[in-house]
């Protein structure tokens, strides 16, 4: 018997033929599906080059312009493989601050992610051209440059001020509260820290002998890898005790009992700290200082402190060495203005600020006391002003922005530990800002790559 193929063999099975009819009554046959399904076979033509993969104006490109522009010094002056030498060729630092300066404008902030997309996303494939780039090698960027970051930010203000954008009349200070890469159940207090440490002495002793008992057995390997994550942790339990008395002297200073401070065994540095939400989080103290007018950022400093008291007259030093000059005004938040911080800035700057309430609600806090240093005594007159009122309004739009930024940008968990790193995450960040505003304020300053990747104009 003669039986004809079907006309879609690799087709949805279509519905049975009815085998009888119901008097008055048509039975319809459904109709298949109509669906789009992958075909992995069909050819595809895509671009052979990288330069072909970005865009004209891509942010991409803006990040290697401005990359390509700056001095990079420092950076080169830890390469230790040499023309003409033996041993690898090193990445060039360009490739290496250009990827984190992008990764950060798009909130990826951990070097795994960003050596997965140096893969996979054309971006990130365009700026490396080609060359390999390991998640080690960006972590170690990232968390050893962090004195040749500092030099980049300072030619960064600088080359802003010199095209007038950076004008130094009024500058903003926040700090904002970044969670740690540490839990709560980490901290222990100093008699519970010396028995872990004892413990991982322990197995450290432990680990050693089983690896000279057996030093070409079939697990040396494995037993290396769990003395290293031991002797790790020994270090990160040691750093913990370290910090104890200063975490002590602290809880002495609130009047509260010395022996109920407590360390974290994760990060040691990190600090308990009450969060915008109200919460208590191991977390750092991430301060910036702006230019009002134009939103640069040319003061970066991480304290573990959980408070900004204290904060005002260091990050005031800070942007004069930087910058060589000081900003007439300065505007910080109720936190700040300790007498102390503002009799030791008031040579150098006006600093505006609340004036506390006084307990009793009669009491003018704007008059003098006779406690009062002239500096602290002209601050109090100077805050009853119209003029430092409207003034102080700059504040919020500046410094509160640039932080909303931060975390805009994923700067709302750290995902690195210790102060040294933590340190490199906010100068990237600050270097990322400064970048963007360059592109608005002064885009002679940025550009757009040379050679094959310049291109006519900048997207916005």
């Amino acid at each position: 018997m003669t039986t004809t193929p079907p006309l879609f063999p690799d087709g949805p099975t279509r519905p049975a033929e009815p085998s009888g009819e119901v008097p008055g009554k048509t039975v319809r046959p459904k109709a298949a599906a109509r669906v789009l399904m992958p075909n992995r076979n069909q050819l595809e033509l895509r671009a052979s080059d990288l330069e072909s993969l970005v865009p004209p104006g891509h942010r991409a490109r803006l990040v290697w312009g401005y990359v390509e522009r700056q001095d990079l010094t420092g950076l080169y002056a830890g390469i230790k493989a040499v023309e003409g030498g033996v041993g690898r060729a090193a990445i060039a630092p360009e490739i290496l601050y250009a990827l984190w300066l992008y990764a950060t404008l798009e909130g990826v902030g951990h070097a795994r992610g960003i050596a997965r997309l140096t893969q996979a996303h054309d971006a990130y494939r365009w700026i490396c051209g080609g060359v390999q780039v390991n998640y080690h090698t960006l972590a170690d960027f990232r968390s050893q440059e962090g004195d040749a970051l500092d030099e980049l930010l300072t030619d960064n203000v600088a080359s802003l001020m010199a095209a007038g954008v950076v004008k130094f009349k009024t500058a903003a200070q926040d700090g904002m509260r970044v969670r740690a890469s540490a839990g709560a159940a980490s901290f222990r207090r100093e008699e519970r820290l010396k028995a872990c440490l004892e413990a991982a002495r322990q197995q450290v002793a432990t680990l050693k002998a089983q690896q000279a008992d057996d030093p070409a057995g079939e697990s040396a390997r494995k037993q290396a890898a769990q003395r290293r994550a031991v002797s790790e942790r020994e270090a990160r339990i040691e750093a913990a005790l370290a910090r104890q008395p200063e975490l002590a002297a602290i809880k002495k200073k609130q009047g509260k009992k010395p022996e109920e401070a407590r360390s974290s065994t994760t990060d040691a540095d990190a600090t308990i700290m009450k969060m915008g939400d109200g919460g208590f989080r191991p977390a750092y103290n991430l301060q910036f200082a702006t230019d009002a007018e134009s939103q640069v950022v040319f003061g970066v400093e991480v304290v573990t402190a959980g408070t900004d008291q204290g904060q005002l007259s260091p990050m005031v030093e800070q942007v004069s060495e930087r910058c060589g000059q000081t900003p007439e005004n300065w505007l910080v938040d109720g936190g700040y203005p300790g007498h102390g911080q503002i009799d030791a800035v008031a040579e150098n700057t006006t600093v505006y600020a609340p004036v506390p309430k006084a307990k009793d609600p009669k009491t003018d806090v704007h008059q003098p006391k006779a406690k009062d240093s002239p500096a602290v005594a002209q601050w109090r007159e100077r805050m009853n002003s119209d003029e430092a009122k409207a003034l102080y309004k700059d504040r919020a739009a500046t410094a509160e922005c640039v932080n909303a930024l931060a975390r805009n940008r994923g700067l709302n968990r750290l995902l690195v530990r210790g102060l040294k790193k933590v340190k490199g995450v906010a100068l990237l960040f600050a270097l990322a800002h400064n970048l963007m505003r360059a592109a608005t304020l002064a885009p002679e300053l940025v550009g757009l790559g040379t050679g094959t990747s310049a291109v006519p104009q900048m997207v916005g």
